[in-house]
């Protein structure tokens, strides 16, 4: 009897828990600890070694200045000389820097030409401090350039370009110089953000963690969740806990409409009313049929040409009102709407016009 049990209980079980698991979400992925975020960085620099696609010194006037100063920091005095080098460009260089970067670690950097040049390809960048909003030097960036395009030119002035080559990127070309600083380990209290801000989230965010860890965490707002570490475990082992919680996350009902390329996205909360529906197709097409006419003989009348235009109209028919809404889910609402079977340009002002009716419980968002 036992086993009979057994085996009839397997299959419910296996029927309903693959489903509440789908319906949640680590707490990770929907929210972020306040103050651990990257930081961007830029700077200012020079690339050197392009094979005569760099800028012109002479319409680059910031080129020029940046080599004169450089080559006085190395002992070499070029001002006054009539130096047109095409082999090197001016850029701007920009980073980011991750939480917790510490110095002596690498990250990755971007360069943008700024002036004239006409590809970055097979360049190497030189020593460039960047800098973030507060002035202060984090990194520095040097390395060899990769723009990953091609461009290439004929002499009678054909090309051809793939890609953008007067942008690139430096795998690893910067080394960490200054930490940003942030004592996350001396923190008493943190915060998360909730990226998509919804109070049901959050109160069941709180709930999932209150449930594990006791008296922990209070939701400030329909964003901030505010959370205290147990005695025994520090903070960051106590947000390694935190964020993979699942948590059942709950959103506003929106239709989502773009109108240029004909795409409609409904959330899963989208409730249509008990409405009746009828959509046909109205064509107006006009065709013009010019006609010769020609004078009678010895009349002295000249040959003409008369416009003759047929107007016609066509109506779709075939297609009966029929009931929509009323749905309990996402799956029926979606199938009373094909069942109109229009297309989704169609189904675009139908729903603008279910809203219109009132019978449409969410909110349109036209992008």
């Amino acid at each position: 009897m036992q086993k009979l049990l057994a085996a009839l209980i397997a299959p419910l079980a296996l029927a309903v828990v693959p489903g509440a698991a789908e319906a949640q979400s680590r707490i990770k992925d929907i929210a972020a600890v306040e103050g651990v975020r990257a930081n961007q960085l830029v700077g200012y620099g020079l690339v050197v070694g392009l094979a005569g696609t760099g800028d012109s010194l002479r319409n680059c006037p910031f080129t020029r200045q940046s080599l004169e100063g450089m080559t006085e920091r190395l002992g070499v005095n070029i001002r006054g000389s009539n130096a047109n080098s095409k082999n090197m460009a001016a850029i701007m260089v920009t980073a980011e820097l991750p939480p917790f970067a510490t110095p002596g670690s690498r990250i990755d950097v971007s360069v943008s030409s700024m002036c004239d040049a006409k590809s970055l390809l097979g360049g190497t960048l030189l020593v460039t401090s960047l800098q973030g909003a507060d002035g202060q030097v984090y990194a520095v960036a040097q390395g060899s350039i990769q723009t990953g395009a091609v461009s290439a030119s004929g002499g009678s002035g054909s090309s051809i370009t793939r890609g953008v080559p007067t942008a690139g990127r430096i795998a690893s070309g910067a080394t960490v110089e200054r930490e940003t600083g942030f004592q996350f380990a001396n923190m008493n209290e943190a915060r998360l953000t909730l990226r998509n801000p919804d109070f049901t989230t959050a109160q069941r965010v709180a709930a999932a963690i209150n449930q594990t860890y006791p008296g922990t965490a209070l939701a400030e707002n329909g964003t901030v969740i505010a959370l205290r570490p147990p005695a025994q475990l520090g903070m960051a082992g106590f947000i390694s806990r935190v964020e993979n919680l699942p948590v059942m996350v709950d959103a506003p009902a929106k239709v989502i409409i773009d109108e240029v390329n004909g795409v409609v996205v409904m959330g899963e909360a989208v409730r249509v009313s008990t409405v009746a529906i009828a959509q046909g197709n109205l064509t107006v097409s006009v065709q013009e049929s010019p006609q010769v006419v020609q004078p009678a003989p010895f009349s002295q009348g000249q040959t003409a040409v008369v416009p003759q235009s047929d107007v016609s109209v066509e109506e779709e028919r075939g297609r009966e009102m029929r009931i929509v809404g009323g749905s309990e889910s996402l799956s029926t609402l979606v199938n009373g709407l094909n069942a109109l079977g229009v297309s989704p340009r169609d189904m675009i002002s139908i729903l603008q016009a279910v809203k219109a009716a009132g019978a449409l419980q969410a909110e349109i968002e036209v992008m």
